[in-house]
């Protein structure tokens, strides 16, 4: 039996055991991760600290290319507020660092074509110790009008002096005071990872911490990688995961190091903020903060966090594979042991054929596979590849044609692979059954399962495409809950809704009119993906 990619025993035991967030924000925020630069690591609360460093920050984006990298977002933490709000309750600038106010700030820093993001606490105090500035606690709405009243884009929202109030609340309660004020702001939560909120945030904010604070040690920034790298099943656009700002040049690692730390934020779809002194870092900081390359895979537009399918271990090799809107996949073989290492993969085990275009993205390199994703890696580093479709692409028969007798330029699935005119069935290639949807048998199509996704080249030579979609009957009665997309290149242009394992297949018709690729996603529709095995039923496409 055929199936479009191979499975990987430890992806895929993984995968079931994640129960994805429930569904994102619908306010179009962040639909790739957030860029930008955060003052805590350069400055602290040092006096340093004031409105001459943020708006030299500002300039330095555009001056130096970060803002033409896609860098936006120019963010103060802690300690830009006096120790005491004023009689009516609100908050107030400190005097000293910022004797303009904030929104003199924030006016600057927009007259750049920059955004401004600012920082409270969802206690009664911020997190610094010394000083304990005013937190949001129980002042949500009048913190919130005051931040869009500066112009605020961007909230960090930290986890000190909470009072022991439960994080669902404090957090929600700012959510809605943010939404009350009718600006745009995006929330991220720094929330620690305390309480999952991978697995409840994405209805509240827009990214959330998943560990503590990082630092400027190889070890700690290994630490927070592999908490971080296990949860890929919870990111996605306006919902991400955070493993905590980079610290790309502060001095304290190599610059082995931190092009891996950059590779491999990138690959997991994290926020990239700067944590580092951009007045005095060394040329080769900007070159790995500026490559425009790794952004890219960070700011896909698909939105999918890199998944590892496979590991040796904290002291051995991973590879990480993280599917692209083109049909591309960026591919990481990242050595974590103290010598040199081969590590390897192949087209097959990142659901692609070949031939293929790998591209390395460091070196700027390009070489030809039919099969093989081979590298020698020295100690500590990260060789991120792009792979691409090499030469003349196929596309569909001229006619209505059934679409699995058709190759797939790339497939990604969250258990087993996924399957022509079978079901999933389980994790093995070729052990699923007959395609039967609520006792309807089909002969051809996809078993697939969530979180999955399926790519076809079309060379803008189709119009329509036609399918039935559902859980497919191998799984238990009732369980099952999943949602059907269907994308002509980055538009949605058919949706099933959530459907469940007692519904009968749904119809789905798309307009692919000048669509140079088709996409077809499986997602979950919020409450975990076991037993999400969802089909795509009888297929059929119409080409010229």
């Amino acid at each position: 039996m055929r199936t479009i990619a191979l499975a990987v025993l430890s992806t895929m035991v993984s995968a079931v055991l994640v129960v994805p967030a429930a569904q994102a924000l619908p306010d179009g925020l962040a639909p790739t991760p957030p860029m930008g630069f955060n003052n805590w690591n350069t400055t602290a609360c040092r006096t340093e600290f004031n409105e001459a460093m943020v708006k030299g920050i500002a300039d330095i984006f555009v001056n130096k290319g970060l803002k033409d990298a896609g860098y936006e977002y120019v963010n103060i933490d802690d300690c830009w507020a006096e120790k005491t709000r004023d009689s009516a309750g609100k908050l107030v600038p400190n005097r000293t660092r910022f004797p303009n106010g904030i929104k003199a700030v924030a006016d600057y820093v927009h007259s750049k074509g920059l955004k401004f993001g600012i920082y409270t606490s969802a206690g009664t105090k911020t997190c610094n110790k010394d000083n304990g500035f005013p937190g949001g606690l129980d002042h949500e709405e009048s913190d919130a009008q005051q931040f869009a009243s500066w112009g605020v884009d961007y909230l960090k929202y930290d986890n000190c002096n909470n009072q022991g109030v439960d994080a669902k609340q404090r957090y929600r309660k700012m959510r809605d005071a943010l939404k009350k004020t009718g600006r745009p702001i995006v929330f991220s939560l720094c929330e620690w990872g305390q309480n999952k909120p991978w697995e409840w945030a994405s209805d509240t904010g827009h990214l959330w911490r998943t560990t503590g604070d990082i630092n400027d040690t190889w070890p700690r920034t290994m630490d927070i990688y592999e908490k971080n790298v296990v949860l890929d099943s919870y990111a996605g656009p306006g919902h991400w995961n955070d493993p905590d700002m980079l610290e790309v040049g502060n001095g304290k690692m190599s610059a082995v190091q931190y092009r891996s730390h950059f590779s491999l934020w990138a690959i997991m779809a994290a926020p990239l903020l700067i944590g580092s002194d951009l007045r005095k870092v060394s040329a080769d900081t900007f070159t790995i903060l500026e490559n425009k390359d790794v952004i890219a895979v960070d700011q896909d537009r698909l939105g999918v966090q890199g998944k590892r399918i496979r590991t040796t271990g904290k002291s051995g090799v991973d590879v990480i594979v993280k599917p692209l809107a083109n049909g591309d996949k960026a591919v990481a073989l990242f050595n974590k042991s103290g010598s040199t290492q081969t590590i390897s993969t192949s087209l097959a085990e990142i659901g692609m054929s070949g031939p293929a275009v790998l591209k390395d993205l460091w070196t700027k390199t390009a070489r030809t596979t039919t099969g093989t994703i081979s590298a020698s890696v020295p100690s500590l580093a990260t060789v991120i590849y792009r792979v691409s479709k090499d030469g003349p692409r196929p596309t569909p028969p001229a006619g209505t044609t059934d679409l699995s007798a058709f190759e797939a330029s790339s497939s990604a699935n969250g258990w087993g692979p996924v399957e022509i005119d079978r079901s999933v069935g389980n994790q093995a290639a070729g052990d699923g059954r007959t395609i039967t949807i609520n006792g309807v048998v089909h002969q051809k199509g996809f078993g697939a399962h969530a979180a999955g996704t399926i790519d076809f080249y079309l060379g803008r030579k189709c119009s329509t495409l036609s399918v039935d979609v559902g859980i497919d009957d191998e799984v238990a009665a009732g369980k099952g809950s999943v949602i059907f997309q269907v994308f002509a290149d980055d538009v949605k242009v058919a949706d099933s809704g959530r459907l469940t394992g007692t519904d009968a297949a749904k119809k789905l018709t798309a307009s692919l009119t000048d669509a140079e690729n088709l996409r077809l996603v499986l997602t979950d529709a919020g409450d975990g993906i076991n037993s999400d095995h969802g089909d795509w039923a009888t297929p059929r496409i119409t080409c010229a």
